[in-house]
C-alpha cells in the first residue's frame, strides 16, 4: 500500500505540471500575412530604387512577436562595378532567401577598417540596427549565392558582396530581439507603395 506521502505526490504531480507549462511569449498576437501582390509590388519598383540608391532594401513588415521583432522584406542588389562594404548589425540578425540571380558572398567576423554608422544613417534607423561598415574580412568563407539558396547571417558577422555578375534578388528575414526596429503593419505597407 502507498504511503501518504506518494499519494499526496502522485495528486498534485498533474497540478505541478500545468504550472510548468510554458506560456505563449506573445500574448493574444495576431499573424502577418503578406500576399505575394504586396512582395512583387516592392519587387517591382526594386530595379529603379537601386539605380537611385546603389542597391534596394525595402522593408515589408515588421512585426512584434514578443520577445522578439520579426521583419521581412526584400532586397535587390544590381551588377557590382565597383567594391562594396562590408556590413555588420550589432543587435539584428538576417536570413536570405535568394529569389533569383547569383553572387559571391563573403562572411566572417574579422572586419578590416570597421566605422559605425551613425544612428542619423537609414539603414540604422529602420532597417537593421545599429552597426558598422568594414573594407574587407579577413579569413571569411566564401558563399556562392543562387535561385532557392538560404544564408543565415547572425548579428555581429560580416557579410560582403565580391561578385553580383548580373543582379541579385533576395526575401530578407531581420530577427531583432532587441527591438531596435521600428514597426511596419499593413497599412504602413500600403502607404509606403503608394510613394513610388
Amino acid at each position: 500500500m502507498p504511503s501518504h506521502r506518494t499519494i499526496r505526490l502522485l495528486l498534485l504531480t498533474p497540478f505541478a505540471l500545468i504550472a510548468q507549462q510554458p506560456h505563449p511569449t506573445c500574448n493574444h498576437c495576431s499573424a502577418s500575412y503578406i500576399p505575394a501582390a504586396e512582395l512583387k509590388a516592392y519587387l517591382d519598383r526594386a530595379p529603379a530604387l537601386a539605380v537611385e540608391r546603389g542597391v534596394s532594401d525595402q522593408q515589408v513588415r515588421a512585426v512584434d512577436i514578443g520577445k522578439s521583432h520579426v521583419d521581412v522584406g526584400v532586397v535587390y542588389r544590381p551588377k557590382l562595378t565597383a567594391r562594396s562594404p562590408v556590413a555588420e548589425h550589432d543587435l539584428v540578425s538576417e536570413v536570405y532567401h535568394i529569389m533569383d540571380g547569383e553572387a559571391d558572398l563573403v562572411t566572417g567576423p574579422d572586419i578590416e577598417g570597421l566605422e559605425t554608422r551613425p544612428s542619423t544613417n537609414n539603414n540604422v534607423r529602420n532597417l537593421n540596427g545599429p552597426g558598422s561598415n568594414g573594407t574587407s574580412i579577413r579569413g571569411g568563407v566564401t558563399h556562392h549565392l543562387k535561385a532557392g539558396d538560404v544564408i543565415v547571417i547572425p548579428a555581429g558577422v560580416g557579410h560582403w558582396f565580391t561578385r553580383i555578375d548580373d543582379h541579385i534578388r533576395y526575401l530578407i528575414v531581420r530577427i531583432d530581439p532587441d527591438k531596435v526596429t521600428p514597426l511596419k503593419d499593413e497599412a504602413a505597407s500600403r502607404q509606403d507603395l503608394r510613394k513610388q
